[in-house]
């Protein structure tokens, strides 16, 4: 199992209002430079929501969701303070209510 951490808007927010290919060029071309495997993605509509467990973090969020999900806490710690307006979390996946993350992940 493995836990993965999210931040969470409506796409308008995140895909029209943000500046996000910056922080996306950035950040890969920093994961390049040190070798390091991608941790990230950006995703609509994301799976983990439709789980039992995420019920009330669904309802807070306006729809269409989405959400940039991550291996690395620090950096989503880093994107709730550059963004501000977004809901943050964690889950850990595969479980019993939300299937394997990886697996499922659509990138935007």
């Amino acid at each position: 199992m493995s836990t993965y951490y999210y931040v969470l808007a409506s796409q308008r927010f995140l895909l029209e209002e943000e500046a996000l290919d910056e922080v996306f060029k950035e950040r890969i071309r920093n994961y390049k430079e040190q070798e390091k495997q991608i941790d990230f993605w950006l995703v609509k509509q994301p799976a983990f929501l439709e789980a039992t467990t995420m019920a009330e973090i669904k309802a807070k969020c306006p729809q269409p969701s989405a959400a940039i999900i991550s291996t690395d806490p620090k950096f989503i710690t880093w994107l709730k303070l550059r963004l501000e307006y977004v809901l943050t979390g964690e889950f850990e996946a595969p479980s019993e209510t939300i299937p394997d993350a990886l697996a499922s992940l659509q990138t935007a």
